[in-house]
C-alpha cells in the first residue's frame, strides 16, 4: 500500500471515529440492534430491519425504496437483509422515515452516500436532520444522536412518492415529532392487491407536556389531530415503526411461509390507537 493510501485509510478512520464519539444514544434497548431474519410481507414489500426496529424496503425494477434505517449500527445488518432477499443494497433510490429519531434515522447519513439515494422528509423534522436530532423537543439539546444528513426533498401532507409502479402518499400524523409521517401505498403478489399502511403511532412519551413544550407548542393540538386522523384511515394491511407496536412476533416467526394476511389486525390497531387515545386524555385533562 502507498503512503497516499494509507494517509487516507487513516483519515476515514478517524472522521468515522469523530462522528461516532459525536452521536450520543439517550437510550439503550438490546432488541434495537439484535438481529431478525428479513422476510417478505406481501407483494414486492419486505421486512429488512432488526428485531424491533422496523425498516422495509419496496422493490421495483427501477430500483428500491428504504423506509426507515434503524441505528447508525444498522447499516450492515439491513445491507446484509437486502442481499439475502436477492436484492442488491445499491439499487436503493429512495430514502424515507416514518420521523426523525435516532432509532429510525442512525444509519441514514451512511445509506444515503453509500447508494447516492435521494432523501424525502416532512418539512417539519428536516431541521432535525441537519442539526442529528440535537433540536428535537425531547430528545435534543445535549448534541447530535445520530449523524446529521440533508434531504433532497421536502415533503408535505398527502405528497405523493414515486418510483416506478410505486405511488406512495405520506400522511402527516405530528406530535410524536413535528414531521411524524405514516405512508399509504399498494402492493399486489400473484392473487391480490393489498393497501398498505406504515403507521407512525402517535406513542407520547413521559416528558411530554400536552400544554406545550418550550420546542413545539403545538405539540397537543398536533397529538388531538393525529389520533383522530388515523381512527379514520382505511388499508388492509398495516405495520408501524417498531415491530413491537404491531405484534410482528406474535403475527410472524422466522421461517414462516408466505402469509400476508397475518398482518390486516384492524382490532389491534384500533385497539392501540384507543389506547393512546386514553393516555393523551389522563394527560391533558380533556377526560
Amino acid at each position: 500500500m502507498s503512503v497516499l493510501g494509507a494517509i487516507v485509510i487513516l483519515t476515514i478512520t478517524a472522521q468515522r471515529a469523530d462522528a461516532q464519539k459525536a452521536v450520543k444514544h439517550p437510550i439503550a434497548n438490546e432488541e434495537w440492534s439484535r438481529d431478525y431474519q428479513p422476510f417478505r410481507i406481501a407483494g414486492n414489500l419486505y421486512y429488512v430491519g432488526t428485531y424491533d426496529l422496523a425498516a422495509y424496503l419496496i422493490t421495483t425494477p427501477q430500483g428500491h425504496i428504504l423506509i426507515n434505517t434503524g441505528l447508525d449500527d444498522s447499516e450492515a445488518l439491513i445491507r446484509a437483509h437486502i442481499n439475502t432477499l436477492g436484492f442488491k443494497f445499491k439499487d436503493i433510490k429512495l430514502l424515507l422515515a416514518t420521523h426523525v429519531h435516532f432509532d429510525h434515522v442512525g444509519a441514514m447519513a451512511a445509506i444515503k452516500k453509500q447508494t447516492g439515494a435521494r432523501l424525502m422528509i416532512n418539512e417539519k423534522d428536516a431541521p432535525l436532520l441537519v442539526d442529528g436530532g440535537d433540536s428535537d423537543y425531547i430528545l435534543g439539546g445535549k448534541g447530535a444522536t445520530f449523524v446529521p444528513v440533508k434531504a433532497d426533498r421536502l415533503l408535505h401532507d398527502r405528497d405523493t412518492i414515486k418510483l416506478g409502479d410505486m405511488n406512495i402518499v405520506m400522511l402527516h400524523h405530528p406530535g410524536h415529532t413535528p414531521g411524524a409521517s405514516s405512508f399509504l401505498f399498494d402492493v399486489k403478489d400473484e392473487k391480490h392487491t393489498y393497501r398498505v399502511l406504515i403507521a407512525n403511532m402517535p406513542s407520547i412519551l413521559d416528558e411530554t407536556n400536552l400544554a406545550g413544550m418550550p420546542r413545539y407548542a403545538d405539540v397537543g393540538k398536533d397529538y388531538a389531530y393525529t389520533l383522530k386522523a388515523m381512527k379514520a384511515l382505511q388499508f388492509d394491511l398495516w405495520l408501524s415503526s417498531h415491530a413491537s407496536q404491531f405484534d410482528l412476533h406474535k403475527k410472524h416467526k422466522p421461517g414462516d411461509a408466505y402469509k400476508p394476511e397475518v398482518f390486516s389486525d384492524r382490532s389491534g390497531y384500533d385497539e392501540s390507537l384507543t389506547e393512546w387515545e386514553k393516555v393523551y386524555s389522563e394527560r391533558s385533562g380533556s377526560k
